[in-house]
């Protein structure tokens, strides 16, 4: 494109859906930094076998956060395809604008939503967990 032209707006859409990926893969990332504390924390000595139900509370919450790795990795994957689409047709100046993109686009929206909430919802459990094994520590000391 020379100078003096302006973007389309499907040009304009194109990108920001890039952006969104770009964001998106952020925010997995961090989802991932994250997990890797709380997987350091569930094996921590922090849990000591005398806490009631332990083991099968931790056992859960490692499960759980399995689980959660498997769905990011399968948004990850998700996503990436879906950019190389996006970079495929932002080369491609004479495009036509693909609904089935569009809908593709707000599903990885949606994905990514849910993993963060997902996430946020076992890490606050997680979290409430240690502080009330910390609280108690603290009562018998």
């Amino acid at each position: 494109m020379g100078t003096g032209q302006t973007k389309s707006e499907h040009q304009l859409q194109l990108e920001k859906w890039h952006w969104d990926c770009q964001h998106w893969k952020s925010t997995l990332q961090f989802v991932d930094d994250e997990m890797v504390f709380l997987e350091r924390l569930m094996n921590s000595y922090l849990y000591q076998p005398n806490t009631p139900d332990h083991f099968e509370r931790v056992q859960d919450y490692q499960e759980r956060l399995k689980k959660l790795k498997a769905i990011k990795l399968e948004v990850r994957n998700s996503i990436s395809k879906h950019e190389n689409k996006l970079g495929g047709i932002l080369e491609v100046l004479d495009c036509e604008f693909n609904l089935q993109l569009s809908q593709k686009h707000e599903v990885l929206k949606a994905q990514v939503v849910d993993c963060s909430e997902i996430f946020k919802d076992l890490k606050f459990e997680i979290n409430d967990y240690t502080t009330n094994i910390l609280k108690n520590r603290k009562l018998k000391d």
